[in-house]
């Protein structure tokens, strides 16, 4: 079986995460060169078919209403930027992975897949190997990810 990846965005108004981590590394860490963030779920999803796939993008991995879903890639700002992806370590429990793993499972009413989740975030903004760092610092956790 095939591993099938895809993205999740909020789409402008309803990205409230992305808006308020921005504000927290702008204004909080004081790093003026960030000029915005965007806040994306990816996931990777495994032991399902393409058709139970097709369905559960729109379904459990994002609310067409809310959500914008990109397959494999995402778009990337023209200007300068850095991409940050941040995943449980092996073993950590992932509650989003879980619940999607069980929808899917209740919408086919077969087996249960395989799911894996991380955070993606694109900052956009000239920034320098120190305040990547003093990000990186603030978002992860390196007990858990």
């Amino acid at each position: 079986m095939a591993v099938y990846r895809c993205y999740s965005e909020k789409r402008p108004g309803f990205d409230v995460e992305a808006h308020g981590l921005f504000d927290s590394l702008h204004n909080l860490l004081e790093i003026e060169a960030l000029t915005g963030v965007r806040y994306l779920c990816r996931y990777d999803v495994e032991g399902v078919d393409e058709a139970v796939y097709e369905r559960a993008k729109h379904i459990v991995f994002s609310e067409p209403m809310a959500d914008v879903c990109y397959d494999e890639a995402f778009p990337l700002p023209e200007g300068p930027h850095a991409v940050l992806a941040v995943e449980p370590l092996p073993g950590q429990f992932d509650q989003r992975a879980d619940s999607c793993a069980q929808c899917i499972q209740m919408m086919t009413g077969g087996e249960r897949p395989t799911v894996r989740c991380a955070t993606v975030y694109v900052l956009e903004g000239a920034l320098t190997a120190e305040q990547l760092d003093k990000i990186r610092h603030h978002l992860i956790n390196s007990v858990e990810s």
